[in-house]
């Protein structure tokens, strides 16, 4: 199996960066251990430089004419392996290995059918969406209907200004493609991969339980009206520890709190301590002291399961260790051949890009909330999946929301690694 190419840089100009990008990609491509002739570029920049993405995607796809086909977006921050770009111009890309008949890129212009003329089927899909779309929650549960497996990966565009996303074909699959440029706006657009296409995915959770998990027993529209029986605003007060009696305490506080939700015959809760990967985590929005009741921004309905939370580093730092952790132990034989041992048994600065690992490469899609600076320093939830997974090919974003199946997360990281062998997407 071959490495993905990859490459990331910052510059204040973006063409310099790019031809950072660029030298980094063309001195793989020559190496033995990595792709020669690529296909399908993942490209992410940081919202520094939106108002250049025309310009970046015309630029690359003029110096890399084998690429066909690009898929990316836009975020407040973007990732490589081992490093964060956050507030800071930079961009990222991949080039990956994959025949072009395993796979279609789709946009609005060109959206992702059920099976084509060609005999393609979607088997899971790379999404990244406009947050600004309308029900852009059903439209990715939509859209993992249209895979054989439902299972979605990527994320919300984030950005302080345009919030871009690339989608172009440049070998003739994409039907509808005409002029576009392959820089779009609002709505959907990335990649689906067939069948043959092997990869793994883990979604790790960024919040606490505060209390156990209850059952809504009332509810209406986005307010919480009873849990287990019970004023859902009593036990939020009581699980939370705030008073009314002191204001400002109680609003900080409040603020800090959040919701986690499942649908009926869900469990909420995980490993002891931790939300399981069904759980979507939303904010309070308000309190509805006649009722006794908690708006949250989501609707919720009788029979769901929830438990209130807080975002903790601790248990975000465990999980992701755990979830790459069971990336790894899901690649690798209980019998390993002496080069496979050798690649996977050395320490975090030996462990470098190798074959054997069985990883060509990897997307990292986490939360802007999330990054180093809830991890405790510069590039630090990075650094943990590169000393957790190895130093494989890797590129991603910081965005405004987190796909994983069919759902749309908040404070989560979703991991999915491309590899050989027949491997289906896990939880």
């Amino acid at each position: 199996m071959k490495l993905f190419p990859f490459g990331h840089a910052t510059h204040p100009q973006w063409p310099m960066a790019a031809g950072l990008v660029l030298a980094q990609l063309r001195a793989q491509m020559a190496l033995p251990d990595y792709a020669s002739a690529p296909t399908l570029g993942m490209l992410y920049i940081s919202d520094h430089y939106a108002a250049h993405a025309q310009d970046i995607l015309d630029h690359l796809g003029a110096e890399l004419p084998e690429i066909t086909d690009w898929s990316g977006t836009v975020g407040v921050g973007i990732a490589s392996n081992n490093v964060e770009y956050f507030d800071e111009p930079a961009l990222a890309v991949m080039l990956c290995a994959i025949p072009s008949h395993h796979y279609r890129v789709f946009s609005g212009v060109a959206p992702l059918g059920v099976g084509d003329a060609m005999g393609f089927e979607a088997h899971t899909a790379l999404v990244h969406a406009d947050a600004s779309t309308p029900d852009v929650a059903e439209l990715i549960a939509e859209m993992a209907g249209r895979t054989t497996t439902g299972y979605l990966f990527g994320g919300l565009a984030s950005s302080r200004g345009a919030a871009v996303q690339f989608a172009i074909g440049g070998n003739g699959n994409i039907k509808g493609q005409g002029k576009a440029g392959g820089v779009f706006r609002g709505g959907l657009s990335g990649v689906a991969f067939g069948e043959d296409v092997a990869l793994v995915s883990r979604v790790t959770q960024g919040c606490q339980p505060l209390g156990r998990e209850r059952e809504v027993t009332a509810a209406e529209g986005n307010v919480l009206l009873e849990l287990d029986g019970q004023p859902a605003m009593d036990l939020l007060l009581a699980e939370a520890r705030i008073s009314l009696d002191e204001p400002q305490v109680a609003m900080r506080r409040l603020r800090g709190t959040l919701v986690g939700l499942t649908e009926p015959g869900s469990d909420v809760m995980g490993r002891p301590g931790t939300f399981g990967a069904d759980v979507v985590v939303r904010h309070i929005i308000g309190l509805d002291p006649g009722r006794r009741g908690v708006a949250v921004a989501s609707q919720v309905a009788p029979g769901m399961r929830m438990a209130f939370c807080s975002r903790n580093a601790t248990a975000a730092r465990a999980d992701l260790v755990r979830i790459c952790a069971e990336i790894r132990e899901e690649l690798e034989p209980q019998e390993l051949p002496m080069s496979v041992a050798a690649a996977l048994s050395g320490r975090d600065a030996q462990s470098g890009p190798h074959a054997a690992r069985r990883i060509a490469g990897a997307v990292y899609v986490s939360c802007a909330g999330r990054g180093g600076p809830h991890f405790g320093g510069p590039s630090a939830e990075l650094q943990i999946v590169r000393h957790a997974l190895g130093d494989v090919p890797l590129v991603g974003f910081f965005a405004g929301g987190e796909i994983a199946r069919h759902h749309l997360y908040g404070y989560t990281g979703v991991l999915t690694v491309f590899l050989e062998g027949a491997v289906s997407p896990g939880h």
